[in-house]
């Protein structure tokens, strides 16, 4: 699988390793290249722009979660599972004064819980040994090794 499949493409699977490499490559991108456009354009917290910014990391982000997700063999739809309660958070912080704030504080706990699930099951624990119905192991374990060694680390 090429680079630009890791980051952009839904289908196949990941491994451990390449999930965590790319997700401090996207977190090092935003850093190297938006962090100066920040200070270039002098955007402070409260600007709306800010906002913007994670918006490009998005893809990139929900295709390689979906990609380590099935290599534990499961629905790429899982997602929706992490993502639902962050995105309904983040649209009740648009409204700040209507009394809200149980409801903030109980999609805060779930986020953390959620998170917490997928930190362990996805970013821990080991993909399914061996081909899976989502593809062949991205490890080459499994009766499914790569011929070429630079198959096993692309």
């Amino acid at each position: 699988m090429t680079v630009l499949q890791k980051l952009f493409s839904f289908q196949g699977r990941l491994r451990r390793r390449d999930y965590w490499l790319f997700s401090f490559l996207v977190i090092g991108m935003v850093i190297v290249l938006f962090v100066p456009l920040i200070v270039g354009f002098g955007l402070n917290a409260e600007s709306p722009w800010i906002g913007l910014i994670p918006l490009v990391f998005i893809w990139p982000s929900l295709a390689m979660m979906v990609k380590r997700i099935h290599d534990r063999n499961k629905s790429g739809w899982l997602t929706l599972v992490y993502w639902t309660p962050s995105v309904a958070s983040n649209i009740l912080e648009v409204f700040p004064g209507e009394n809200l704030g149980p409801i903030k504080i109980g999609l805060g706990v779930v986020l953390i819980i959620i998170g917490l699930w997928f930190l362990i099951e996805f970013g821990f624990m080991d993909g399914t040994q061996g081909p899976n119905r989502y593809g062949k192991s991205p490890k080459g374990v499994g009766g499914d090794t790569p011929d070429r060694l630079e198959e096993v680390f692309a």
